[in-house]
């Protein structure tokens, strides 16, 4: 089958090539044309999102993932629109255009449409309540894409990383290097999950005989703080010879270090939904930072 990606040249983007490629034909894109390796591929303009269409009658995939969004979620606090074309308008066009052929379209959202002040993981049938733009407009793309009437599968993930492109992990890493101290928040706390854990899932959900829709939450398993996690990197990256030596971490609060936009203080989700629909075991967090510590 043909399987277009959107979104080709994120770190999740990048992983899903890899792990979609043995399904058949797969056909990536990006805004600019031109995949991380240079090589050319399909464009697709988020901020354009009538464009799409034309792209998708083209290639008549059928199935489609979205692995595309505005994530830059300071940014979106000024700059509202384009962030709500890119993760609103554009996942409604996508949904709609698979509605009205049956295709199914495999949609990623995110821990940002919680207003972090639960107790317990986040459940799928939670309220939601984000606390700014870009949690605001990923949650308008979910309501796009269930009104559109198609089969989809979305998938909420959090603290997503990798052991390539820009991401908490690798900016530890490099800092880390150059400093003995290191001051990081640790009254959020959440999941950090592996961009190659979300590919991975995403093929075997595509592949499950019972043709499901709906949304469900897409973590490794646990929780920690970005302290925390700051912690078991530089751990696991001087264990294994990746870095000579770790430097002090110093725990802050979110007060300590503002930001544009405000956080969720807690977005633990809970996956055991997406375990029983799928049979699939997702493995602690800790397993998951060890595994792409090894990839470095």
């Amino acid at each position: 089958m043909t399987v277009l990606l959107f979104g080709g040249n994120g770190q999740l983007g990048q992983e899903l090539q890899r792990a979609l490629a043995p399904l058949g034909t797969l056909v990536a894109t990006t805004r600019s044309g031109t995949l991380p390796d240079g090589s050319a591929c399909e464009t697709a303009d988020f901020n354009e999102p009538e464009s799409l269409a034309v792209l998708l009658d083209r290639v008549r995939p059928e199935v489609v993932v979205n692995a595309a969004a505005y994530t830059a979620v300071d940014r979106a606090e000024d700059d509202r629109d384009a962030a709500w074309r890119a993760n609103a308008e554009a996942p409604g066009v996508i949904a709609r255009w698979c509605a009205a052929v049956g295709v199914p379209l495999v949609h990623y959202s995110t821990d940002y449409v919680f207003d972090g002040q639960g107790t317990r993981p986040y459940r799928e049938d939670d309220a939601t309540a984000p606390l700014g733009v870009y949690g605001a407009s990923k949650l308008a793309g979910e309501e796009a894409i269930r009104a559109a009437g198609g089969r989809h599968l979305i998938f909420r993930t959090a603290w997503v990383y990798a052991s390539h492109s820009a991401n908490f992990l690798r900016t530890m890493l490099r800092v880390g290097a150059e400093r003995d101290v290191l001051r990081v928040v640790a009254d959020q706390v959440g999941t950090p999950t592996p961009a190659a854990l979300i590919a991975d899932v995403t093929a075997q959900a595509l592949q499950h005989a019972g043709g499901l829709s709906g949304t469900w939450h897409l973590t490794a398993t646990g929780e920690t703080s970005w302290h925390g996690f700051a912690e078991a990197i530089f751990d696991e990256a001087v264990s294994t010879g990746k870095l000579a030596r770790a430097p002090k971490v110093e725990a802050i609060t979110t007060a300590d270090y503002p930001t544009p936009a405000r956080r969720p203080a807690y977005s633990h989700l809970d996956v055991r939904k997406l375990e029983s629909d799928f049979g699939i075991g997702l493995p602690n967090w800790q397993e998951g930072l060890k595994r792409v510590i090894a990839a470095l």
